[in-house]
């Protein structure tokens, strides 16, 4: 009996250590996050919004699952927000809006996967992003 009552005190123990890493993570990717949007507004540079939304994202998955779940979330929620703010969505279903969404999508992806994000990195962004 004492065998078992440490077993689930240990598994609980271990449990909690899982999941207060997972918020650490995920706190710690919406810094992230966080971070390139304000670097993407500083820089104010034509073309490199889909690098900033590629760093973020590999920048918060790079702290393990909890970071790649916040990127995520906040990914999807921007998106999702845009769709009811910008008058482009509305109208005809091939909108830029619908396709410049979509673009995004398709590099805040390639960052959480690990893929390098100076894939969407622009000619003559400065060397401090």
């Amino acid at each position: 009996m004492k065998l078992f009552t440490g077993l689930i005190l240990c598994s609980l123990v271990l449990g909690a250590h899982s999941l207060l890493s997972f918020l650490g993570e995920a706190f710690e990717g919406a810094k992230d996050m966080l971070r390139a949007y304000r670097d993407m507004r500083e820089a104010n540079y034509i073309g490199a919004d889909k690098y900033f939304h590629a760093r973020g994202n590999y920048d918060a998955a790079q702290r393990g699952p909890g970071g790649a779940w916040a990127a995520k979330v906040i990914s999807d929620a921007r998106e999702g927000i845009q769709r009811f703010t910008d008058p482009l969505f509305k109208g005809t279903s091939s909108g830029k809006g619908r396709e410049d969404s979509a673009a995004d999508q398709f590099a805040n992806e390639w960052g959480r996967s690990g893929k390098d994000p100076n894939h969407f990195r622009p000619d003559g962004l400065p060397d401090k992003y």
